[in-house]
């Protein structure tokens, strides 16, 4: 397959709305409605999947430009919060935060810039996601 190309292939779980989302290399994730609509709790909700990319995807990032700086990176947890707002019958996210733990003998200077280098230039999801939310961050460094 291509590099520029995508898919995932996705099934119904149960006669509610419940569905598995698989990628090609067999890893999957469980999307699940919210109770309002039919959901169990059995998954994560769509909208919180783009959530757990800007997570995942500045954080990949985030990993290797400290990497390349030569920072001892010894752990890093992530924490995003974000509010939403109604646009016709859908709902968007207006504010996206994201804040980083991060543990090491790490310089601040460096943290910040890699931080920023992620989400203002690499990371595809927050590229995606500030055409329609405002992005933020902060983040603190933990010696251990």
């Amino acid at each position: 397959m291509s590099d520029n190309i995508t898919k995932i292939s996705m099934e119904r779980i149960d006669d509610h709305v419940n569905f598995q989302a698989t990628n090609t290399t067999g890893n999957s994730i469980l999307m699940d409605g919210s109770e309002a609509i039919g959901g169990k709790g059995n998954g994560v909700r769509p909208m919180e999947t783009l959530l757990m990319g800007v997570a995942g995807c500045s954080s990949i990032d985030i990993v290797l430009i400290l990497q390349k700086m030569k920072q001892d990176l010894l752990d890093i947890k992530v924490e995003v919060t974000a509010t939403t707002i109604k646009v016709e019958d859908a709902k968007e996210y207006d504010t996206i935060h994201v804040h980083y733990d991060l543990y090491g003998p790490l310089k601040e200077s460096k943290v910040e810039k890699a931080i920023n280098l992620s989400l203002e230039k690499y990371c595809s999801v927050s590229k995606m996601l500030e055409a329609k939310s405002s992005i933020t961050s902060s983040f603190k460094i933990h010696s251990k």
